[in-house]
């Protein structure tokens, strides 16, 4: 079985996608811009600017996670694993509000370290990042990140904590993986 679980920034994706992998026992699969700076050497920042001007990091980015899901009993968390992973066996869409995501990137950033900032801020970065993600993905797939209708699964992650989230998910999983 193949799940993939897509959403922006802030909405909870890696640690979602970690918990369902756990629990089900499946590989996860969340290979992101942060892995692809550590292994540059350079910031995250840079990376996404670097992004911006030169697909073909976007390009690797997708076509790398794609081909390590393909093995199966996996778990995709990308922005884009719900369109990109044609052959998932479920679609899952994490969503909330700017504001939201916004307060959850702050706190996490705050928690790794990070120089804290205010939360003006960091909803500005969130919706200038939500932004030039969108129009590189038109750009280089012609995916409208904000068209996810077709999921088989939205969660609004709001006012869920990241295990109600996950036990929605599994369950749904094991629904699918029985109805097969």
């Amino acid at each position: 079985m193949k799940i993939a679980i897509s959403g922006k920034s802030g909405c909870g994706n890696s640690t979602v996608t970690s918990l369902v992998a756990e629990r089900l026992g499946y590989e996860r699969i969340n290979y992101t811009f942060k892995d692809m700076a550590a292994e540059e050497g350079v910031s995250f920042e840079e990376l996404c600017e670097r992004a911006e001007d030169d697909s073909r990091w976007d390009l690797h980015l997708d076509r790398r996670q794609v081909e390590m899901a393909r093995e199966g009993n996996t778990v995709l968390g990308s922005r884009l694993a719900i369109w990109v992973l044609d052959d998932a066996d479920l679609r899952v869409y994490l969503d909330a509000p700017p504001e939201v995501r916004a307060e959850r990137i702050r706190k996490r950033n705050m928690e790794t370290g990070e120089k804290p900032t205010d939360s003006a801020t960091v909803l500005s970065q969130t919706v200038e990042r939500d932004r030039r993600d969108h129009e590189r993905y038109l750009r280089l797939y012609g995916i409208n990140n904000d068209d996810y209708g077709f999921a088989d699964l939205i969660v609004d992650t709001t006012d869920l904590d990241p295990d109600a989230i996950a036990n929605l998910i599994v369950t749904a999983a094991k629904r699918e993986r029985a109805a097969r």
